[in-house]
């Protein structure tokens, strides 16, 4: 009975604190046309405290989403276009030697920022791309002899090409592990298309204010975490990761040979955030299956290794999640 009060409670708390979710969606409707389902994953990655990556071809608004929702949420915004020849110290920054002083002092990069738009993250060598782990994992950046803390919310924002693309390379896996979402961006359909050729013909675009604080999301970030998941729901989670590494213990055996590694502990804890963070954007104080089968894909897909057999099968890790979600118990 006291539990059931406190649900009730929680769901009044959280149906009041996530109004903002709905201000938000009309403010970034003004300049993005379609796309609510990348809406939705940029904000569960910063209602969840993880990184997203967008994954898609040129020209379907992943930069436009990313910039517009940071104009809404009023926080500091930047953008690194990875390119080959890019050097870490673009990224975190450098030391400057300052002849008037005669020492050197510190210039930071543009990772020092709320939002850090890393566009075409994929068009960059290992060692650069690797330059964002300890900010992406430690949520701190070293340059010569200091350490600095970055200010929270801190959410990298990634961009990659499809990468059978012309000059792209692969993300390391421990980088890939890193994000929270991968997120596949697909065309708009005919009527959202039209909408865009009419806007951008007439010039017509909203001017997107700041409706939201980062008081606001930080605050949000704490109720998330109060979100009430059941000991049937973490089951639940941790069946799906596990028949990711041992399908044969879950009557997949066809999958054995097909997965080369399964999803890391990385994979449980971020879809167990993700399924509170999705729970809230719905204003529900608790989850239900139906929102980790819904964030499920997005979580999972670049945590599953395939084997060359899959791959030459032209199996992908979207049949084999769905495989899982079929196989797995419901509770």
């Amino acid at each position: 009975m006291q539990e059931s009060i406190d649900i009730e409670a929680l769901n009044q708390q959280i149906y009041i604190e996530s109004a903002f979710v709905e201000r938000l969606n009309e403010e970034t409707g003004k300049i993005i046309v379609g796309q609510e389902n990348m809406i939705e994953r940029l904000m569960l990655g910063l209602l969840a405290k993880g990184h997203v990556l967008l994954e898609g071809l040129p020209g379907l608004a992943k930069t436009l989403a990313i910039k517009t929702l940071s104009t809404a949420i009023n926080a500091d915004f930047s953008r690194i276009q990875f390119t080959p020849d890019l050097l870490p110290a673009d990224i975190i920054g450098t030391m400057i030697y300052n002849p008037n002083k005669n020492e050197f002092t510190v210039r930071k990069g543009p990772v020092f920022a709320n939002f850090v738009l890393a566009d075409e993250i994929n068009r960059a060598p290992a060692k650069v791309q690797s330059a964002l782990l300890e900010a992406m994992q430690e949520r701190q950046v070293t340059i010569g002899s200091d350490t600095f803390k970055l200010d929270e919310p801190f959410l990298v924002l990634a961009t990659q090409n499809p990468i059978d693309q012309e000059g792209t390379y692969p993300l390391p896996e421990a980088q890939m592990d890193r994000f929270m979402l991968k997120v596949k961006i697909t065309y708009p359909n005919k009527e959202e298309e039209r909408e865009i050729i009419r806007r951008n013909l007439s010039g017509n675009f909203g001017k997107i204010e700041p409706i939201v604080t980062i008081q606001e999301i930080l605050k949000a970030r704490k109720v998330v975490d109060k979100v009430y998941m059941d000991e049937k729901i973490e089951q639940y989670i941790l069946d799906i990761v596990f028949a990711s590494r041992n399908p044969e213990k879950y009557g997949l055996k066809s999958l054995a040979p097909l997965i080369n590694y399964g999803g890391s502990p990385r994979a449980s804890i971020n879809l167990a955030r993700a399924s509170k963070a999705y729970a809230f954007l719905k204003r529900r104080g608790y989850v239900i299956p139906e929102d980790v089968r819904n964030i499920c894909h997005d979580v999972m897909r670049h945590r599953i290794g395939l084997t060359y057999e899959a791959e030459a099968e032209n199996i992908t890790q979207e049949d084999i999640i769905n495989k899982i979600l079929n196989a797995v118990e419901v509770p």
